[in-house]
């Protein structure tokens, strides 16, 4: 038997997901949780019908070429939760795929409850997705205060729960022995470099961050952070000497560094949330940058989350084709410390001071009978 089908279907949402379904057991024990979980989500107790693994794609292109396989596991996973007619389901981001999954299992006649938690970008691009998401959906969880606003003329139920991170890195217990576990000079400062989680962003973002670096190797620490241990080998390849800081260190190496270099994602916000001045980077392929502008008509002031919260730049930017190591040279080099500082502490005000898994845990208890 299945209570609730949780769909987490990239890394991040993994991340998000596993304090939420933490939550949930905690509040009601007798929960079976089932659904596409990663390493993080499993941990927790809840049960893979797919691998969170077997969806990670990135880039409009990459998509494509794995549409036949995404098709598969779409069609799979709607028929399962038909068969298993949980009281709920509860996806986490990926837009996509979820929200096609909820409109495909309204329209096959699925009668639970439909949450969903991250609202999509809809304030940015998007915005045909509102009215879908208010024929759909029974709950929104978002984690961004502004990002409610954007349904008030809908009869959706929004809440916003503040972002889990807050929460998560204030419990973070600094590991007493990192420098020394990795060879750092404590003397030194370090830049941190973080290329991503998917194979594709790696090879295309860290071999920039690496050239960049090398021109500031006297004045600092070079270490890198591997996102997940199935990226090992790549990351070795392209920097076989480099301090590899493995992913339960994570937070250490953000506390630690003076500067990072930065793949745009959830990472960003980790790193504002520590206070650390960033340069972010994300290299787009010709093909995606043409359906990114031409396509999907995406152009925005900022594509950080941590300058689109703070309305202005405070962590400089280099996204699309014309990123090279010298732009991102030349960005950590003019960066003013303490201006940067000063706006990751107001992003950081932003979010607030709930614990936003707990406060998911119970809007989802309010708004299904699990008992």
């Amino acid at each position: 038997m299945t209570d609730l089908y949780l769909i987490a279907g990239e890394p991040s949402a993994d991340k998000l997901g596993a304090p939420i379904a933490a939550a949930l057991l905690e509040k009601a024990s007798h929960l079976q949780i089932t659904g596409i979980a990663g390493p993080r989500l499993r941990e927790c107790g809840v049960t893979d019908s797919v691998r969170m693994e077997d969806l990670q794609v990135m880039g409009f292109s990459a998509v494509a070429a794995a549409l036949p396989r995404l098709i598969k596991i779409f069609l799979h996973t709607r028929n399962e939760i038909l068969r298993l007619n949980p009281k709920a389901v509860l996806t986490i981001d990926y837009p996509g795929f979820n929200l096609r999954l909820a409109r495909s299992l309204r329209r096959c006649g699925y009668r639970g409850k439909l949450i969903h938690a991250v609202c999509p970008s809809v304030w940015a691009w998007g915005k045909r997705r509102i009215p879908l998401m208010a024929k759909n959906l029974d709950l929104l969880l978002t984690l961004f205060p502004f990002e409610k606003e954007c349904f008030a003329h809908t009869s959706l139920p929004v809440e916003h729960i503040g972002h889990p991170l807050v929460s998560h890195i204030d419990a973070h217990i600094p590991f007493p022995d990192f420098h020394t576990c990795y060879g750092l000079d404590p003397a030194k400062p370090i830049l941190a470099l973080f290329p991503g989680s998917r194979q594709a962003v790696i090879k295309q973002n860290l071999p920039l961050q690496l050239e960049a670096a090398k021109q500031l190797q006297s004045r600092f620490t070079i270490a890198l952070s591997l996102s997940h241990p199935n990226r090992r080998e790549l990351i070795r390849s392209l920097a076989p000497t480099l301090p590899l800081i493995e992913p339960a260190h994570t937070y250490d190496l953000m506390r630690s560094a003076h500067l990072a270099f930065a793949t745009s994602g959830t990472i960003t916000l980790e790193l504002a949330l520590f206070g650390v001045p960033t340069v972010v980077n994300y290299a787009l392929s010709p093909l995606d940058a043409f359906l990114a502008k031409r396509i999907f008509r995406i152009n925005l002031p900022h594509y950080c989350i941590v300058n689109i919260l703070a309305k202005r730049e405070v962590f400089p930017e280099l996204i699309g084709p014309n990123l090279d190591a010298a732009s991102l040279q030349r960005k950590a080099e003019t960066l003013h410390r303490g201006e940067c500082i000063q706006g990751c502490r107001e992003v950081r005000a932003l979010l607030g001071e709930s614990d936003a898994s707990a406060a998911a845990a119970e809007k989802i208890l309010s708004c299904v009978d699990f008992f």
